[in-house]
């Protein structure tokens, strides 16, 4: 009980010197700095902190200041002449994983693949924690509507009560995850990777959230970042290659969020599915929810040659503890070249959910892991391409009702560039050569020529 209270006193602490508008939008009228500064880089006097993965012990006292967080890697690892010392021992593993260069057996190509696909991907369709959830209703509804607004009850009442849950105005979780490219596949022939386990990129993320519709997440992975976020009427996302966009489509929440940390908004995302059937998920007995995202919605996130023809949801909830243990979501992408063949592009997330475990009397799944697979093919008969990539997580911190937090944290960058970009520039380029998405050409080449995001003087281009 102790450690908790100290946790909140100096959160609350932090956060409000931290990521107060005065200090935040001092020099800027857009936010130039990480919300997560007051987190992860703090100044320690006379002590020393085991720089190895673990939990942080304790936040600062109070009345320690707190310096400006850089966006990127820090070469020289001083602050004002003084070696850095990082109050929080997974803060400064995170630190670490920022201003480190990818391993000489990893190829960025496939690192930038990793990133852009599960770095921080999107739910299929638009919710809002705000909306209500709807009423169990037999008479005039549906067997398959009426059995999933059922299911959605259990699952509300499992993870704690709407009633406690609707009292949650901002959350934050802070977490460890590891990356990597497993295997590759053609039509003659399947490349696995034999070293996975040492060509596997570890990192961390912070997440925040905020009431209504605003979140922001860091993820650092292999000496590089992406970080995106919403202030609840656009969403935008900054890569290394891409710089800071906005994304296609409505409002989206952040895919991340449903995996077991978001039970309100989890709940709200499945609030219009239909019960398909049950199936067993390693051992466990779970009802299925399937979400098709409407034509609507489908039509707003498809730009030039790139179409998104469908994306379904899918939700397993446990019958024994009514707790949701597997999710998989699965879209389909057409890709018309000028004058070639259309390609198909099916990118599927399975995530399986673990360890639930009580916060604040919100069941949260402090661990789980993903296989994603990217599966390519309509250009030629008899030909098609298959990578696989998983992901593994854990969380290692997370707290409700953070004092302090505002919208002034969730602000755009000030380099945020109007036009949109779609999911499909996140798809491998093409093993030939050719343009699959001539449109954003220009675009590509503007933001190459203006924004040079760079690791270790190595440029990453984004061709396609």
């Amino acid at each position: 009980m102790e450690k908790k209270q100290g946790f909140f006193s100096a959160l609350k602490d932090e956060v409000v010197r931290g990521l107060s508008p005065s200090r935040s939008r001092s020099t800027s009228p857009a936010r130039t700095v990480s919300p997560i500064s007051g987190l992860l880089r703090r100044k320690k006097h006379n002590s020393t902190l085991d720089s190895s993965v673990g939990r942080s012990v304790s936040l600062r006292p109070l009345g320690e200041t707190l310096t400006p967080l850089i966006e990127g890697p820090d070469p020289d690892g001083t602050e004002n002449g003084d070696p850095k010392r990082i109050g929080s021992g997974l803060g400064h593993w995170m630190k670490g994983q920022l201003s480190r260069a990818p391993s000489v057996s990893y190829k960025r190509s496939d690192l930038r693949l990793l990133l852009g696909v599960m770095g921080a991907p999107l739910s299929p369709v638009h919710v809002s924690s705000t909306d209500p959830l709807p009423h169990l209703s037999i008479k005039d509804t549906p067997i398959e509507t009426s059995s999933a607004q059922y299911i959605l009850q259990q699952y509300m009442a499992a993870s704690g009560g709407l009633k406690l849950q609707n009292t949650i105005r901002n959350a934050y979780a802070m977490g460890k995850v590891r990356m990597v490219a497993s295997e590759f596949e053609t039509a003659t022939r399947v490349v696995k990777n034999r070293n996975a386990s040492r060509c596997a990129e570890s990192g961390g993320f912070v997440l925040w959230q905020m009431n209504p519709d605003m979140w922001y997440v860091e993820l650092a992975v292999g000496g590089s970042k992406v970080h995106a976020g919403c202030n609840g009427k656009l969403v935008w996302r900054h890569t290394p290659w891409l710089g800071a966009h906005t994304a296609k489509g409505p409002v989206r929440p952040l895919r991340r969020a449903l995996q077991g940390i978001d039970p309100r908004t989890t709940a709200s995302m499945f609030a219009d599915a239909r019960c398909i059937g049950e199936k067993n998920i390693n051992g466990e007995d779970c009802f299925i929810l399937k979400l098709c995202t409407d034509p609507e919605t489908l039509k707003a996130r498809s730009e030039g040659p790139a179409e998104i023809i469908r994306h379904v949801l899918f939700g397993y909830f446990s019958q024994k503890t009514g707790l949701l243990v597997h999710i998989e979501d699965s879209h389909l992408t057409r890709i018309q070249s000028n004058g070639g063949d259309a390609v198909y592009w099916e990118t599927t997330i399975n995530s399986f959910l673990s360890d639930y475990k009580p916060v604040e009397g919100i069941m949260i799944a402090h661990s789980g892991h993903s296989v994603v697979t990217l599966f390519r093919f309509g250009e030629m008969a008899m030909s098609h391409t298959k990578t696989k990539m998983e992901e593994a997580w854990t969380i290692e911190e997370v707290a409700f009702n953070v004092p302090g937090l505002s919208v002034d944290c969730f602000i755009p960058p000030a380099d945020l560039r109007t036009g949109t970009v779609s999911e499909a520039c996140e798809l491998p380029q093409d093993e030939r050569g050719k343009n699959l998405l001539a449109v954003h050409r220009a675009k590509v080449v503007a933001l190459e020529k203006s924004h040079n995001c760079s690791i270790d003087n190595m440029i990453w281009k984004m061709e396609v």
